[in-house]
């Protein structure tokens, strides 16, 4: 077992839960964009917000990173995790902008099952941050995104397979694979991040 003492300085696992925090808040709005009754225009401007917030938590985490002499766990870590939580963020942020941008008229509604996947990711993500500091009851985060992410994967197959069953009109078929590429990213995003938070976990136990 490896022992070490650690700072009582909690300023980190702070910012690392207000990261995931945006990505909550950013998977609601990409829930929010898919509603055909939705002003994506609004949607679109709320989402930059919360992107540019959360960039904000990035820079304070390398900021903090870089000032202090002991860190809670390895820098390399803290600066994966750090980036795994952003690139969350900057992926839905680039699936908003897409509709937006894109002007889809049509949504194939499983995207929905999709962006509920992202948005479960996220509630996870957002609990789990807070037990980085005892890292307690964590495993049970990291088995259920991997098996969410895993539901992705099939949902993307499917949908990929609807949008090129001839039904859409082949610049729809464009604009739609890059929209499900996007989102599917994000979903290995939050996959990303898990092992991360795994791999920290096994160096600290």
């Amino acid at each position: 077992m490896r022992f070490r003492i650690r700072p009582v300085d909690t300023s980190f696992y702070d910012l690392f839960t207000e990261s995931a925090k945006h990505l909550v808040v950013g998977a609601g709005l990409l829930a929010e964009m898919l509603d055909p009754t939705a002003d994506r225009e609004d949607v679109a401007r709320r989402m930059r917000e919360a992107e540019h917030a959360a960039d904000e938590t990035t820079h304070a985490i390398v900021k903090r990173v870089n000032s202090v002499f002991v860190t809670p766990f390895d820098r390399e870590d803290i600066y994966d995790l750090g980036g795994g939580l952003d690139d969350v963020m900057d992926d839905m942020d680039e699936v908003v902008d897409m509709i937006q941008v894109y002007a889809v008229k049509v949504l194939p509604p499983e995207l929905g099952d999709q962006v509920a996947v992202l948005q479960r990711c996220a509630e996870l993500t957002a609990a789990a941050m807070p037990r980085l500091q005892s890292m307690k009851s964590l495993e049970d985060y990291w088995i259920e995104v991997n098996r969410l992410e895993n539901t992705g994967d099939k949902n993307h197959r499917r949908i990929l397979a609807q949008i090129f069953s001839g039904e859409y009109k082949a610049v729809e078929v464009l604009k739609l694979k890059d929209i499900v590429e996007k989102l599917e990213a994000a979903i290995d995003g939050f996959e990303r991040v898990a092992n991360i938070i795994e791999q920290i976990a096994l160096k600290e136990s």
